[in-house]
């Protein structure tokens, strides 16, 4: 990242029609972190196909709230898809092993002990588990963002937590005034 390049911190990534990519493609992306280092982020549009109660059943943890167990799972990207990731609002000090504020009242929550929270019935309904996540090298967010691969904008937790998921893209573009449909499904250069 250049001095004058911005920080993506808290901010969607939206897929534009023209990516070709079958991890990212149609996706909007929560970027957790980026830095000179690169960048680290969490897709929040793409179910897996399992509820917090099937994946509590792998990982041999009980999940008695009734109220999360058909909370659906993310393919958060494919880097680490064997880690769960759990992003999540938070009012008070968080009380989970790994957990690293990104903006205001968003965290992210890497340890088990989110996930059994989660189960349990101890996060309100503005949560999100992931397993993996989506990452960028020293500079490769931004060539792709330059090669027209991404829009961005500032995070939206409504969006993020609220929005059903088939939504999400269309919804972090409009904060932009696009309507994704209307793009072109192919790439150029004037």
């Amino acid at each position: 990242m250049t001095p004058s390049s911005q920080c993506l911190r808290d901010h969607f990534l939206i897929s534009m029609p023209h990516l070709n990519d079958q991890n990212f493609s149609q996706t909007v992306t929560y970027i957790c972190d980026h830095s000179e280092y690169g960048a680290m982020g969490i897709v929040v549009n793409r179910p897996v196909g399992i509820t917090l109660s099937e994946l509590c059943d792998h990982l041999n943890l009980h999940c008695p709230s009734i109220a999360n167990q058909q909370q659906e799972i993310f393919s958060g990207g494919p880097v680490r898809n064997d880690r769960g990731y759990v992003l999540h609002k938070a009012t008070d000090p968080v009380e989970w092993a790994s957990s690293h504020c990104i903006a205001d009242n968003i965290y992210l929550s890497t340890s088990m002990d989110a996930i059994e929270a989660a189960a349990e019935g101890r996060f309100n309904h503005d949560y999100l588990i992931a397993l993996g996540c989506a990452g960028w090298g020293p500079g490769q967010l931004e060539q792709e963002l330059s090669d027209n691969a991404w829009l961005s904008c500032p995070a939206n937790s409504d969006i993020l937590f609220s929005i059903p998921v088939g939504e999400r893209l269309q919804a972090a573009a409009s904060t932009l005034g696009i309507n994704l449909d209307l793009l072109t499904a192919h790439s150029g250069h004037a």
